[in-house]
């Protein structure tokens, strides 16, 4: 596979590709309508109202990263197939569910460890490779995500138990940590912990204040959203900051 790889590398350059990319192979999952592509492992319920659409796509443990790569944007192009379409470019997708791995089999285990791994919904995948092809080598790498407006806090949990999903973020669009801030006297910023995906919980009671948001990035970006929920905010309820990484 290395040599494989090696090889494919040295074709894409010559195609004039420039360097930065890698090797991965991409599947696709769901219908045309891109049902079975909502919700997901990294929290986002409705991609089609939360911003995504359907152009998204399912990581392989290899780069799923335990969810911190939820929100993550991708540029893939396939590459050594008969089955790529002609003239297809590239694709930008971003991270939105995890492909679990299946230890039970031994072949066609696309997503299992080390394998890089892109399930792509089905209309992404028929983007750049026609359906019976079923699975394709690609050439992926990481870019900006661009968003329309500022990062988006969706407030759930109950009065002892608040989590924030986080999301609409651009830039790197991975999220690595969270804080937050209430708006009564000596409150003070708050740690956050990722509870799954990109749903960030804290168990301080924070009803009847406005609320603040600190997000850093995974490249270390700090980004402050001040007073993005008034005082009688509610739960399963979403409001906007004001910024973006863009």
């Amino acid at each position: 596979m290395a040599y494989w790889a090696m090889i494919m590398a040295l074709a894409f350059a010559a195609n004039g590709v420039r360097a930065g990319w890698e090797y991965a192979h991409a599947t696709f999952y769901g219908d045309m309508s891109g049902a079975d592509t909502m919700m997901g492992a990294c929290g986002y319920e409705d991609l089609f109202e939360q911003g995504y659409g359907l152009a998204t796509t399912a990581l392989s443990t290899a780069l799923f990263n335990n969810g911190s790569a939820c929100g993550a944007c991708f540029e893939l192009r396939c590459t050594d197939s008969p089955w790529c379409k002609h003239g297809a470019g590239s694709i930008r997708v971003t991270a939105t569910n995890f492909c679990p791995p299946n230890y039970s089999k031994t072949e066609g285990v696309w997503c299992n460890p080390p394998q890089k791994h892109f399930d792509l919904s089905m209309p992404m995948f028929l983007k750049i490779a026609e359906y019976k092809a079923g699975i394709v080598p690609v050439w992926y790498r990481q870019v900006m995500c661009y968003k329309q407006g500022g990062i988006k806090f969706k407030i759930k949990g109950n009065p002892d138990w608040l989590l924030v999903l986080v999301y609409n973020v651009g830039g790197v669009g991975q999220v690595a940590d969270v804080k937050i801030k209430g708006s009564n006297s000596g409150t003070g910023w708050i740690q956050m912990t990722r509870n799954w995906g990109q749903n960030w919980q804290t168990f301080e009671r924070l009803e009847g204040q406005s609320l603040s948001f600190q997000v850093t990035a995974s490249d270390g970006k700090v980004l402050q959203s001040e007073n993005v929920a008034p005082p009688n905010w509610q739960f399963n309820t979403a409001y906007e900051g004001r910024r973006n990484f863009n």
